[in-house]
């Protein structure tokens, strides 16, 4: 019997150590995390500073070092070697594919065109009759 009441108690504190709602998480980061302000945040020390600096990575290059650019060829070449390779991640639509997109575009379109030719008619009609 004890063995059973061992093996369902992980079970509780994992659900009471791991929060399910959102508030719930929210509240148990407030609580474990530092509030982080700079007025309550003491001086840091140097073990934090030295941490600090090891996050930042390497410093700001100065105007003077600024490394040389490539040449205009190497450069154009460039853009055209990433353009390739742009391309080639494109899925390109097949043959059947691009006739049905094609045909759908100009139906579309002959309607439009069929559309705003009547419409105009329509207009034109009317403003004859009112004005003539």
């Amino acid at each position: 019997m004890s063995e059973g009441r061992e093996q369902d108690q992980p079970e509780e504190r994992e659900s009471a150590a791991r929060p399910v709602t959102a508030a719930a998480r929210r509240e148990r980061r407030g609580s474990v995390r530092p509030a982080g302000r700079k007025d309550s945040a003491a001086r840091p020390s140097e073990a934090d500073s030295d941490a600090a600096e090891e996050k930042k990575g390497r410093p700001t290059r100065a105007r003077g070092d600024q490394e040389k650019r490539p040449g205009i060829f190497a450069r154009i070449v460039r853009y055209v070697r990433e353009v390739v390779s742009e391309l080639r991640k494109v899925i390109w639509p097949t043959r059947k594919q691009m006739i049905t997109y094609t045909s759908v575009v100009l139906v579309f379109v002959a309607f439009m065109v069929a559309l705003v030719f009547g419409l105009d008619s329509a207009f034109a009609w009317g403003v004859f009759k009112v004005f003539a």
